[in-house]
């Protein structure tokens, strides 16, 4: 009998952590700004951060890469005080992609002191609405309730700026959480 490849289905599964916006952009705006170099470098990271795009495979079985930098005072002086580079390189696998409502990646959770490294994914559903798009994004939680929080708090502000970035680029229109 051969060795199966482990597949996403086949690890432990963690509890969830669930975000959601309503977003007035079609799905094809939304889809774009995730999966594409510009539009993802646009937005993607918590206030106060930039982002640069390394590696974009965009297929299932696809990598990418990126660097997160603090950029603002205060998110500088907030990863110095946690003892933190200001800049992290993350990375991962794309599992599934579906235009443009569905993307699931797996990334490594390889920044954290003194915790081994580990596989948090996420799941990314862009639906159609009348007003927009309902925007869900579902990831595991991390390995504690510190880091779960800390996890949280950085999605909703990266969720928060590509809110921001779609209504610059659609004239303004308004999305809710």
């Amino acid at each position: 009998m051969r060795n199966k490849k482990p597949t996403a289905s086949d690890k432990v599964s963690r509890p969830k952590i669930t975000f959601e916006r309503n977003l007035g952009a079609s799905a094809e705006d939304v889809w774009k700004a995730w999966t594409t170099r510009k539009g993802f470098e646009a937005w993607w990271g918590p206030e106060g951060f930039t982002t640069t795009v390394r590696r974009f495979d965009l297929r299932p079985g696809g990598k990418f890469e990126y660097a997160m930098t603090a950029s603002s005072p205060e998110a500088i002086q907030a990863m110095k005080a946690a003892g933190m580079d200001l800049t992290s390189v993350a990375g991962g696998t794309f599992i599934e992609v579906t235009p443009p409502h569905r993307l699931v990646y797996e990334t490594v959770a390889d920044f954290i002191p003194d915790v081994a490294p580990y596989e948090v994914m996420a799941l990314v559903e862009i639906r159609s609405t009348a007003q927009g798009v309902r925007l869900v994004v579902t990831e595991d939680a991390m390995h504690d309730d510190l880091w779960t929080q800390r996890s949280r708090m950085g999605m909703d502000s990266t969720l928060d700026r590509l809110v921001k970035f779609l209504e610059v680029r659609g004239g303004g229109r308004r999305t809710t959480r």
